[in-house]
């Protein structure tokens, strides 16, 4: 019999007034799900039903999102709870990055999306932002591994962690780009286009630039 894993809620007592509507219902969901997990019995299972059942509610009412959505998109999600990796490429023409403008905000971001199961987080990083942008690259550095969290980004149900790697394009004309992506284009640092703060944050672009003018800069991570 599989031993039950500790629980990810936080041991720590903090006010309310600190601890906020997302966490909460981010912690009721990991409870939830790795609870689930590890308990055969379906009288507890059905404890960890309701759980989920109430984080999603708590998701629905501080996003405005819709309960039976979120409540799917959480069962659908199996095994010890973890954060999920999102993944970015920073590549550069010359001294401006590329971005691509995605169609669901119409907003700019750097390329990229979830890491995927049989590929590095590197390999995930270059395959996004090859199908996003359409540009061949290679991964040379890890300019960030960051806490969504702690850097200012807008709310998720899923904590994350995010990965960005400083890229070289390779020689070649560039694919089509994803039918998501409205736009790609190259910008200067004094010249970047309204980014999607809820992907790119603007410090993390300034960060990218600093990583490109001096290579032996040191990854920041939290």
């Amino acid at each position: 019999m599989a031993r039950a894993a500790r629980s990810p809620v936080r041991t720590s007592c903090s006010p309310a007034s600190e601890v906020s509507w997302l966490d909460w219902a981010r912690q009721l969901q990991a409870i939830a799900q790795t609870g689930a997990s590890y308990e055969a019995h379906p009288y507890h299972a059905e404890r960890y039903e309701r759980v989920r059942r109430i984080a999603s509610e708590i998701m629905a009412a501080g996003t405005g999102g819709e309960v039976a959505k979120l409540d799917e998109s959480f069962a659908a999600e199996v095994g010890h709870a973890t954060p999920k990796l999102d993944v970015r490429a920073a590549a550069f023409r010359g001294e401006e990055i590329l971005l691509v403008r995605e169609r669901l905000s119409g907003l700019w971001t750097l390329p990229g999306g979830w890491a995927e199961v049989g590929d590095s987080a590197a390999e995930s990083a270059v395959r996004e932002a090859r199908e996003e942008s359409g540009f061949a690259m290679r991964a040379t550095k890890l300019v960030a591994l960051h806490d969504r969290e702690r850097r200012g980004y807008g709310p998720h149900p899923w904590y994350t962690y995010k990965a960005t790697f400083l890229c070289d394009l390779l020689d070649g004309q560039p694919a089509e780009h994803d039918h998501e992506v409205l736009e790609v284009g190259f910008f200067g640092q004094d010249a970047l286009p309204t980014l999607d703060r809820n992907r790119t944050a603007p410090e993390l672009v300034a960060l990218c630039f600093a990583h490109r003018r001096s290579p032996a800069r040191q990854t920041e991570f939290d």
